[in-house]
């Protein structure tokens, strides 16, 4: 099965998924997806796989990429070693965009996990960052999308401490493993 992850900026989803990441590292029914972006490692956020444009674009034309994307000026891509990982009866969880969600939803067994926090909290959260004004936190509030109302979804409520939300979204990864589908389930198609 995937487990897409996706929420709002401030929702603290990157917090959230280390920890989980960290403290399922022996477990061998969860694999979690390293993307690929065209980002310098030293630029920050999360820890990925830094490419070049060319190099993406070389992986994306030899099928290296299960599912890829462009938002905010980058190329980002999810190996398509995630494949042979659901085959094996692996759940896969990826930081995903919304943007290739029913994609993603269309090819492999799928349970989307949605992070969130209430308004205030999202913007509690942003206005610490230091990073937007008050005016750009409310447009970023108000652009929130909605997720497709026929995908699966579970949403887990970040409001309270860390390890409060890593607790609910253990029991989510937990949930999705039980539910996930045999291996023969997994249909590999060329995407586009």
């Amino acid at each position: 099965m995937l487990v897409p992850v996706v929420g709002p900026s401030g929702a603290g989803k990157d917090t959230l998924m280390e920890a989980a990441r960290l403290l399922l590292a022996r477990d061998a029914r969860f694999i979690f997806a390293r993307r690929h972006i065209t980002r310098p490692a030293e630029a920050g956020g999360e820890n990925h796989v830094p490419i070049s444009i060319a190099e993406f674009r070389r992986l994306q034309q030899e099928g290296g990429f299960a599912l890829w994307w462009e938002a905010h000026g980058l190329h980002y891509g999810i190996p398509s070693a995630m494949e042979v990982a659901m085959a094996e009866g692996r759940v896969v969880v990826a930081n995903l965009s919304r943007t290739v969600l029913a994609e993603a939803a269309t090819r492999y067994p799928t349970r989307i996990l949605n992070i969130t926090a209430p308004p205030s909290v999202l913007a509690a959260r942003l206005a610490a960052r230091g990073r937007e004004s008050a005016a750009d936190i409310e447009a970023r509030l108000a652009r929130e999308a909605a997720l497709p109302a026929t995908l699966q979804v579970e949403t887990v409520q970040n409001d309270g401490s860390v390890e409060q939300g890593v607790a609910r979204v253990l029991e989510a990864l937990n949930r999705a493993a039980a539910d996930a589908r045999p291996a023969e389930r997994v249909r590999p198609v060329p995407p586009g």
